[in-house]
């Protein structure tokens, strides 16, 4: 009997570039071969001519095949065919990678319709890797909507009848058709699919239980079925991390937490200290932290603020008023009369936690506190005895540092994964905070508590503009404070959209900034230059062409260096290094510098292929240019002009932060395409469901009454054990 447990080859015999396949794609069981929903769906009423095509846009077309034959791409030798598709208003290429075989199957005359997305190659449009059909039609792509019908989708309005053709994400060794036979299959053959969704929650908001939505999703009879079965999905999964979210916070609150007082503390004379004036929202977010701290319940909280708004003022101010804090002696329950509590502060690399050492050294050098370093390449302690310098400080072993740790005689720890290891334990660790580490949960605040009998405050905090309903779901256990203010003297970015004819112009601007002995970064989209036989290879540059053609062509004087993801983590953090210390004066880089260290010296930055970024992901790589009072620039190179490449680079240069941008950009953008989306661990449904403001307050209020009536989850077995299965996942 098959279940959704079973193995796909309980359910079907595989070939072994079949098997090969589906491993690549994650799917082992029969649920993981359910839960590959298409991607879209081919409708017999609509199709496109090729004339009417449109860069970016998923279309089908029916045509005659003019020529197809099979060859080799430029580059990577990797075997393909290649047509030529003929209607009565044009022609199209289309290319098959990994797929000679089609050349054979097919003949020039043959009727054939295809469905994919467009792009252009050599200025003319193109099909890549389309699905293909003989005889029968298969329509344009209908691009519904889940949660209704838009003003884009006119022809959705009225109900569509003719059976629903479902498209699949493909693979090599594996076709669209194959899904589509072997998810019937295997639909046909389960007798019970049981649903972890309570039937109460299904009836309040006209959901489908869990097998009607499988076969509504699979083999919709309308596009209404298609869409009411992908809202389920939606809901399923938005409320299944938000009660993931929910039962966690209830733990932690059920944790006993060290009482900071803070209202006897003399905070502003550490405030006077930091030389600069708060802004009225750090100050907001600093009263929010100090009334969470002086609570027994661990506090959980996320503070977000773009780039430069004062994150880290913030975070020194809550880690001050909580080593001002005397340890509890438990058998007196009341306050020791020495010692101070204890503040982990968690970095995302070495060099950023390096930074923060040195940050926190000019915060706290006239306070006698002693601060901790602790990385993978070694160790270091504040003050140091042997040198009379305030800001002087030590190596020391990593043994003797544990030592210190673990007795409280070093109140600030600064490091990075290094704080959880095994090996490290803190005496009287009181609070955590966590730079750029979105998800820092239950099992890692644990892992710093070790044996401490209180758990510590959480302060989360990130730069990332997060929309809304991202937030009410992937931040679910956390209360937000917002830095939506910049401090004072910090000048805006000029950001400028520049034309290809005015690129000379931008290199003498730039040419004077370096000569003033400012640094500069350029991004680029691309690691390596891409096979020109591929879609899009003309358009996007690369670092590793980029930086070889502005040493030789454009700025043979200064030093340029490269950063890319593919590089080992040493090297990365040797350029960075580089870059800081100013031995680079250019740093050609991809996105990997989107959450990067200060360097207030680069004051400006080229963003070549603008286009392919988010609005927020550029709004992130521009504030790397703001750590100054100098004047940065951010200059953005678009390769297409379109009305929606223009409408989004105008909101760019105009928006007001960071949090506006978020919220247009997930508005904007098609699923799939959310900058960043891989990182959450969501689905393209999912990440389609955060569209929608009322369904995710929906989700959210159903998982909150959920928990709060049953922490537990015992009356929802089948719930609990889909919670317990979330716990591999990441989000972050």
């Amino acid at each position: 009997m098959i279940t959704l447990e079973s193995t796909i080859t309980d359910l079907i015999r595989l070939k072994e570039t079949t098997r090969v396949g589906l491993c690549r794609l994650g799917i082992f069981v029969v649920r993981d071969l359910l839960y590959h929903f298409p991607t879209r769906y081919a409708d017999v009423s609509l199709f496109t001519s090729i004339s009417g095509l449109i860069e970016g846009e998923t279309a089908t077309i029916r045509g005659t095949i003019k020529s197809i034959s099979t060859k080799k791409s430029w580059k990577t030798k990797v075997a393909m065919s290649e047509a030529v598709i003929e209607d009565m208003s044009g022609t199209i290429h289309a290319r098959w990678f990994h797929q000679p075989y089609l050349a054979k199957m097919l003949a020039a005359g043959n009727s054939v319709e295809l469905t994919g997305k467009v792009s252009m190659y050599k200025e003319k449009p193109s099909l890549i890797n389309p699905a293909i059909k003989e005889e029968k039609i298969l329509p344009i792509d209908s691009h519904d909507s889940l949660f209704g019908i838009t003003s884009e989708q006119p022809h959705l309005r009225t109900e569509q009848t003719g059976v629903l053709t479902p498209l699949y994400a493909e693979t090599k060794g594996i076709s669209s058709q194959w899904f589509h036979h072997a998810i019937n299959r295997a639909l046909s053959q389960l007798q019970d699919i049981p649903d972890h969704i309570p039937e109460s929650i299904l009836k309040e908001y006209s959901l489908p239980g869990l097998k009607s939505a499988l076969i509504w999703i699979h083999t919709p009879r309308s596009t209404s079925d298609a869409t009411i079965a992908r809202k389920r999905f939606a809901f399923d999964e938005i409320f299944s991390i938000n009660v993931a979210r929910q039962k966690e916070r209830s733990e932690i609150k059920a944790k006993q937490a060290y009482r900071i007082e803070t209202t006897t503390l003399n905070t502003s004379t550490f405030i006077d200290r930091l030389g600069f004036s708060l802004t009225d929202a750090q100050k907001g977010a600093i009263g929010h932290i100090l009334t969470d701290l002086e609570k027994d319940i661990p506090m959980s909280r996320l503070l977000e603020g773009d780039v430069g708004s004062g994150k880290t003022a913030v975070a020194a101010v809550a880690t001050y008023a909580t080593i001002m804090n005397r340890p509890l002696d438990t058998k007196k329950d009341t306050q020791q009369s020495f010692g101070n509590l204890q503040v982990a502060y968690m970095a995302p690399t070495e060099i950023l936690a390096t930074q923060q050492f040195e940050s926190f050294i000019e915060l706290f050098k006239d306070t006698g506190i002693s601060i901790a370093l602790i990385t993978g390449s070694g160790c270091r302690k504040f003050p140091s005895k042997v040198s009379s310098s305030k800001t002087s400080w030590t190596t020391i072993s990593r043994p003797q540092l544990a030592k210190w740790i673990a007795n409280g005689e070093i109140p600030i720890v600064i490091g990075t994964h290094a704080l959880i290891q095994k090996s490290l334990e803190f005496k009287h660790l009181a609070l955590a905070i966590i730079d750029e580490q979105h998800r820092f949960g239950l099992n890692q605040r644990k892992g710093l508590a070790k044996k401490d009998t209180h758990f510590p405050h959480l302060l989360s905090m990130t730069a990332t503009p997060i929309p809304r309903t991202l937030a009410l779901t992937i931040y679910g256990d956390l209360d937000l404070s917002i830095l939506d203010q910049m401090p004072h003297g910090r000048k805006k970015v000029i950001t400028e959209l520049i034309l290809p004819n005015k690129r000379e112009e931008v290199y003498k601007q730039i040419r004077l900034l370096l000569n003033e002995g400012r640094q500069v970064y350029v991004i680029c989209p691309r690691i390596n230059e891409s096979d020109p036989d591929t879609a899009n290879a003309l358009i996007a540059r690369s670092v590793i062409a980029e930086a070889a053609r502005l040493a030789k062509e454009v700025f043979p004087e200064y030093k340029i260096g490269i950063l890319h993801s593919k590089m080992t983590k040493d090297k990365k953090e040797d350029a960075m290094r580089a870059f800081v210390d100013h031995k680079i004066d250019i740093l050609v880089a991809t996105s990997v510098v989107e959450v990067g260290v200060n360097v207030p010296n680069a004051t400006a930055i080229i963003i070549e292929g603008a286009e392919r970024f988010g609005l927020s992901q550029l709004h992130q790589l521009r504030g790397r240019v703001q750590r100054s009072n100098h004047q940065p620039y951010c200059f953005l190179f678009a390769e297409t002009k379109s009305d929606k490449t223009k409408e989004r680079m105008k909101l760019f240069t105009t928006a007001k932060n960071g949090f506006e941008l978020a919220e247009y950009d997930l508005g904007l953008r098609g699923t799939g395409e959310l900058t960043g989306t891989k990182q959450w661990g969501i689905s393209d449904i999912g990440m389609e469901a955060l569209r929608n403001l009322k369904l995710v307050q929906a989700a959210r209020q159903s998982a909150i009454s959920i928990v709060s009536a049953h922490p537990s989850l015992a009356p929802y077995p089948l719930l609990q054990k889909k919670i317990e299965a979330m716990k591999g996942m990441h989000f972050e």
